[in-house]
């Protein structure tokens, strides 16, 4: 007969203002198996601990029932508790009284009849449970970093750093992500470039770190410790190993029609072409879309000039693969397309910019060379307004309904850095609220308003009209109700920030999840935040939904320091709540295999022994390491022949006609 002590907590007054938790307490004394009862205010704290481990050596308890919070708070803070007190730790149980009871219910007496209901459930699976050992798996020492922008770069530093090795992907040519075109930061206006490509060439020279540029996952699979990734190298057509970078090639080509990505379109680039004057690896790419040879078989300038012979115009893209320990996903972000947006004319005047467009504007490396002027006729514009929230907090389907953080700070940067140079220049910036959340982040708002003397005004514009050489704002400031007209040389606009449009994909590759925006999401958003619900995978950056720098990069150090942890270890512990098949009940039908999110069953081939006849049989086979034991096979299968370790048929319908009595 089982000794099953249960202990219930107050949670200071979260479950004890809408529970009875003494009558909670001396109710379950009733049920068979229970020896003993209690309660206390914080079973979680050391004193709550301790008392759990003194009742069991007092009371020679071997399961243990917890009533308290959720068990995704507190389940392994009182396995190790019982695991102290020698207990086997997966013979205790949580039933969660505080979110699924004390938090729904007003009315006390309806809350304590529940709470004891779920007690009563908790107690009757504990006293199936069987005792589990968690098996050992192997770390393959090395971590992969999805994305080689700010956020990428600080997360490989810092784990080659440690002493481990680390690959960064990236699609584009170059590291250095968003970053590497703006010009610069605030609160600081400290130049980006100075601060970023010092990071990106550490990046490249670094012992511990490998650069797979223009590069994408192309699949992944394995687990925690022990992932497999095929990388999907697309062809370069030039030899990067033989290329000095000397840039001849570029200059050279003939066919400079394409958008320069790297100018935001501002401009036009070569077939051939390097991102931008800073690009680690400094070595140009040919674009096959626009390459004459490659389209047409003739031209092949390039590749008379190039004196080091590097252009390689029979270059394949290739498949490799690598194992990993450790995945960290640090996409970035990308501004949302504005062509819905008609009525400020931006796919329509040129003179109609988006922020990152502005940047390169005022870029010293941009297309103008620094001198900033208007894209319409290149002359300095007198008048600018600046409007917030393009696509921001706007829940209709063209736009997104969350802020995108940002916005607000780059657009008194933006500002502050005109009328700084051009104090004769008049700016206005057009608001709903001003967000400023982040350390001397207000102080430096108020530095646009008072000492740069930037129009703030709080409203929306309805409408831009073109008219001869300027644009008509149309907005009204909702402060005094007025409707205001002003003739602009130019309008910035301050686009929603979104998901990389391929993060649905990755998702999938790697098993992670996205909220509604397509953002990566965190395991816990206060106690796991650059965790994913896929062990071993970690998060960094803007991929999580809208950061500023600041923030991007000490995440990037969490992340970081998670995935230094896992390489740390010489062996993992997996989690030993997985399926398990009956093999002689299993029909072979393999319909588990296909439902399987994380590919964990596959099959097998048995003999089966039939009074004497040896004959040969298929089942699902588990792979313990793989299964993350949510039971979706266990429901899958027809026959019955998979059950879920911990969370037994048998063990839900005994906590079933508990609840019932």
């Amino acid at each position: 007969m089982q000794r099953i002590g249960v202990f219930v907590c107050w949670c200071g007054s979260n479950i004890a203002a809408t529970v009875d938790v003494e009558k909670v307490s001396e109710e379950i004394k009733n049920m068979p198996g229970v020896v003993y009862s209690s309660n206390y205010q914080y079973m979680c704290s050391e004193i709550g601990q301790n008392m759990l481990k003194d009742a069991v050596k007092e009371h020679n308890l071997d399961r243990l029932v917890i009533s308290s919070c959720s068990p995704r708070m507190h389940e392994v803070t009182f396995r190790k508790a019982a695991k102290a007190a020698g207990i086997n730790p997966y013979l205790i149980e949580v039933a969660n009284i505080r979110e699924q009871c004390s938090w729904v219910h007003k009315d006390k007496a309806a809350g304590t009849e529940k709470a004891i209901a779920l007690t009563r459930a908790a107690v009757a699976k504990v006293a199936l449970n069987q005792e589990l050992v968690p098996g050992e798996i192997g770390v393959t020492k090395k971590a992969l970093v999805i994305g080689g922008g700010i956020a990428g770069i600080q997360t490989a530093l810092d784990i080659a750093e440690a002493g481990y090795k680390v690959d960064i992907l990236e699609q584009s040519p170059s590291i250095g992500g968003k970053m590497a075109q703006i010009d610069k930061t605030f609160p600081t206006l400290d130049c980006s470039a100075c601060i970023l490509t010092p990071k990106m060439v550490d990046a490249a020279q670094h012992p511990n770190i490998t650069l797979h540029t223009y590069s994408e996952v192309k699949n992944v699979e394995g687990y925690v410790g022990n992932f497999q990734v095929d990388i999907r190298k697309k062809a370069r057509y030039v030899d990067m190993d033989k290329c000095t970078g000397c840039g001849v090639c570029t200059e050279k080509c003939p066919s400079k029609k394409a958008k320069n990505e790297f100018e935001e379109g501002l401009s036009k680039r070569g077939a051939i072409y390097t991102p931008f004057a800073q690009a680690v690896p400094n070595v140009p790419v040919i674009d096959e879309k626009e390459c004459i040879k490659l389209k047409t078989g003739k031209c092949g300038l390039c590749e008379k000039l190039c004196s080091a012979g590097a252009i390689k115009f029979d270059d394949k893209e290739e498949v490799i693969t690598e194992n990993y320990g450790a995945i960290v996903v640090a996409t970035g972000y990308d501004l949302i397309n504005l062509d819905k947006f008609g009525e400020y004319q931006y796919s329509d005047h040129p003179d109609v910019v988006t922020s990152l467009e502005f940047e390169r504007i005022t870029n010293a490396a941009g297309p103008t060379s620094g001198k900033f002027v208007r894209p319409s006729d290149g002359n300095r514009p007198k008048k600018m307004v600046f409007v917030q929230c393009v696509g921001s907090r706007d829940k209709t389907e063209r736009g997104k309904s969350y802020c995108s953080k940002i916005c607000c700070m780059y657009t008194a940067k933006h500002a502050m850095l005109i009328k700084e140079k051009y104090p004769d220049i008049e700016a206005y910036v057009f608001y709903i609220d001003v967000r400023t959340p982040g350390k001397n982040f207000d102080e430096f708002y108020r530095r646009a308003v008072e000492d740069y003397g930037v129009n703030y005004i709080k409203g929306m514009v309805g409408k831009v009209f073109p008219e001869g050489d300027k644009l008509m704002v149309h907005g009204v400031d909702t402060m005094s109700g007025e409707t205001l007209v002003i003739d602009a040389d130019m309008v910035v606009l301050a686009a929603a920030t979104k998901a990389k449009d391929d993060a649905v994909d990755l998702k999938r590759k790697l098993n992670i999840s996205t909220d509604s925006d397509n953002f990566f999401t965190e395991a816990h958003a206060k106690l796991k935040p650059v965790e994913t619900a896929s062990a071993g995978i970690y998060l960094a950056g803007a991929c999580q939904g809208p950061k500023d720098i600041p923030e991007t990069v000490a995440q990037a150090s969490a992340a970081a320091a998670k995935a230094i942890g896992l390489l740390n270890k010489a062996k993992l512990v997996n989690n030993p709540c997985v399926s398990k098949v009956d093999k002689d009940l299993c029909s072979g039908c393999l319909a588990c295999t296909k439902m399987c999110p994380y590919d964990a069953i596959s099959s097998e081939e048995i003999e089966i022994n039939d009074h004497g006849k040896i004959t040969k049989k298929v089942v699902a086979k588990v792979n313990e390491a793989l299964c993350q034991g949510c039971g979706g096979c266990t429901v899958t299968c027809r026959p019955g022949a998979i059950d879920l370790k911990g969370f037994t048929n048998k063990q839900i319908l005994a906590e079933v006609d508990a609840i019932c009595q």
